[in-house]
């Protein structure tokens, strides 16, 4: 057979906090959660909703006593991306949450955010783009992604 894609994983300060942005804010669920008391550790597996057969699968590791290992700017990691239904909706609702929209979707296709760990996170459009709309076709990048 080869080689079979499995999961994406980044690992997390705050499960709860997490959660709220992948699941609440991006849509994603809980597909699958796993505690090790010895390991002390948790991993929890997130998908997008039709997606629960594990092909999409977002691991999410929260390690009990720390993670040290966590830098301050995951730029170096990539990202990871999504498909919406509507980049502008998205957008709006992470930007009503507090979540700052690094790039815009000035395009009406394609933007980026960071999760609360600070991994970069894309957003394209479902199909064709958009037309553009105010206030997203002004909006100027912040920071980086």
């Amino acid at each position: 057979m080869g080689i079979e894609y499995l999961h994406v994983m980044v690992r997390v300060r705050d499960i709860e906090e997490s959660k709220k942005f992948y699941c609440d804010l991006l849509g994603l669920k809980e597909r699958r959660r796993y505690d090790s008391e010895g390991g002390r550790f948790t991993l929890v597996y997130l998908c997008p909703e039709g997606q629960e057969d594990g092909r999409a699968d977002l691991e999410l590791t929260y390690n009990w006593d720390g993670d040290d290992a966590l830098p301050d700017d995951s730029r170096h990691f990539g990202h990871l991306a999504y498909r919406v239904d509507n980049i502008y909706d998205t957008c709006q609702k992470l930007m009503d949450a507090g979540v700052t929209i690094n790039r815009p979707p000035r395009d009406g296709h394609m933007a980026f955010v960071r999760s609360p760990d600070n991994i970069s996170v894309e957003l394209l459009q479902r199909g064709d783009a958009l037309p553009k709309q105010e206030p997203w076709a002004s909006m100027e990048n912040i920071g980086h992604w």
